[in-house]
């Protein structure tokens, strides 16, 4: 078959980069399973707001963990090997905590996973910004938040049939005591299937290029960049190879005057994403609308609302982030989540008793985060860093994230529950986060859109991007 020279090799691209956000839909899955298990397991154990905050956020101290230690191990055994890793860390979670027996078993199961989760984190984007060509890398990217928030939307639906098993069913033996007696032990391991399904694409997946060349394996890069993009291939070598040895390879370079800017932008934008309570909805969901006045029923499927938006929006930055911008996107995005989550706490402070309402202006929060927020600050990330510190600054800003998701997984029952603040106050806080980010996408983040890693690299010690 003859190799057009100006077509590159989408369906190829497509597929490897698909393979890679399956680690996605499991970052997805395991987060937001835990919104139905939650009710369950808080019961079954008998845990307080603090208890059940830190069952939460153990997972998310297991994902510090994993952005900690998959920068250095990436860049000393490669990028796929440790996409293998979390796929086993993912499988070993699902197992092990849907047999847990006392809490100390299912927190340190949730523990692994987190380190699972945390690892998929950092290294699948980072994998699809090395590998996809710069013409639609950000939609590549974006298809890796996709793929969370298809998975955030498979735990919601497999939480509510999963429930509606266990009050209508009737089993015998281990089936019993996992479908029906304790459901939230079916709910959190039916992730084994996809963390089996990762593992098993990850074979048909190549190493990165980019650590190719930068492990002097030049000739295996070449191979694999011809099946990307036929033509530019050499040209990618040479710049990626110009790149790796005009820099030093070490972290510190990040803190030098030429990196502070991404350096900023690579530390604020993650944890600011974090803490404008997209997972305090995410992970309580369902707390969240029972306040509003829905029944536990009604929560649940007030959650699959919140997961079909979640996907459907996200789709506006898989067609358009490439054409429009990284920064369109971003600056429209967190104002409309600002608007959205200043007027839920509005509607919590008067009492509103029409719960539909508050979670009408929940969709247009989650919404205004799927086609900003969630694909671009991934996007941002994985593309503002030099090709030598690339694996560990990724690692820092994606661990940024994980802090601040830390601080929302752990605090949010507590604001919740508090007299003092209470759901009014607690999303007038999340708005607040929301002001940073806006100033910071319109100030300080430049426009990426069709730059190779290597321009936008270049760029840092210019006064201009054209």
């Amino acid at each position: 078959m003859e190799i057009s020279s100006t077509h590159h090799h989408r369906y190829y691209v497509f597929l490897i980069c698909f393979i890679a956000a399956i680690g996605g839909f499991l970052f997805g899955f395991d987060t937001a399973v835990i919104s139905g298990a939650l009710p369950f397991v808080v019961k079954r154990f008998d845990f307080d707001a603090i208890m059940e905050g830190w069952f939460v956020s153990s997972a998310i101290f297991g994902c510090i963990i994993g952005v900690i230690i998959s920068g250095k191990l990436s860049d000393k055994i490669g990028r796929k090997k440790v996409m293998v890793i979390s796929a086993g860390l993912f499988f070993l979670s699902a197992v092990g905590s849907m047999f847990a027996m006392n809490i100390s078993e299912l927190i340190s199961f949730r523990l692994v996973g987190g380190i699972g989760i945390g690892v998929a984190s950092m290294i699948c984007p980072l994998y699809i910004s090395e590998t996809a060509p710069a013409s639609f890398r950000g939609t590549m990217v974006a298809l890796y938040q996709l793929a969370i928030t298809i998975g955030i939307l498979a735990a919601y639906f497999s939480n509510a049939y999963l429930l509606k098993i266990a009050q209508t069913s009737h089993f015998v033996g281990w089936l019993q005591f996992v479908l029906v007696d304790d459901s939230w032990r079916a709910m959190i391991g039916i992730g084994l299937l996809p963390s089996l399904l990762f593992w098993a694409g990850l074979v048909f997946v190549p190493e990165s290029p980019r650590w190719l060349i930068q492990k002097n394996k030049t000739e295996s890069a070449r191979h694999i960049l011809q099946k990307i993009d036929f033509d530019n291939a050499q040209n990618e070598v040479n710049q990626i190879q110009q790149s790796v040895t005009k820099h030093e390879g070490v972290l510190k370079e990040l803190f030098s005057s030429s990196y502070q800017r991404p350096l900023l932008i690579g530390l604020a934008l993650p944890f600011l994403s974090q803490v404008s309570g997209i997972n305090a909805v995410i992970y309580y969901g369902p707390s969240i609308l029972d306040k509003a006045g829905f029944t536990l029923g009604d929560a649940f499927g007030g959650q699959v609302s919140i997961g079909i938006v979640n996907v459907l929006f996200t789709f506006i930055a898989i067609f358009k982030v490439d054409k429009w911008g990284r920064k369109p996107l971003l600056i429209w995005g967190v104002l409309l989540a600002f608007l959205a989550l200043l007027f839920i706490g509005i509607l919590f402070s008067l009492n509103y008793t029409q719960g539909y309402w508050i979670l009408g202006a929940i969709l247009v929060f989650i919404g205004s985060f799927a086609f900003s927020f969630g694909p671009v600050c991934f996007i941002i990330i994985s593309e503002i860093f030099p090709n030598n510190i690339r694996a560990e600054a990724v690692s820092l800003a994606t661990l940024s994230l994980w802090i601040g998701n830390f601080f929302v997984g752990q605090l949010t029952p507590i604001m919740l529950k508090s007299e003092t603040l209470g759901p009014s106050v607690t999303f007038w806080i999340f708005a607040g986060m929301c002001l940073p980010a806006l100033w910071l996408s319109i100030k300080r983040i430049p426009e990426t859109k069709g730059k190779t890693l290597e321009e936008i690299e270049k760029y840092w010690q210019t006064t201009k991007f054209q």
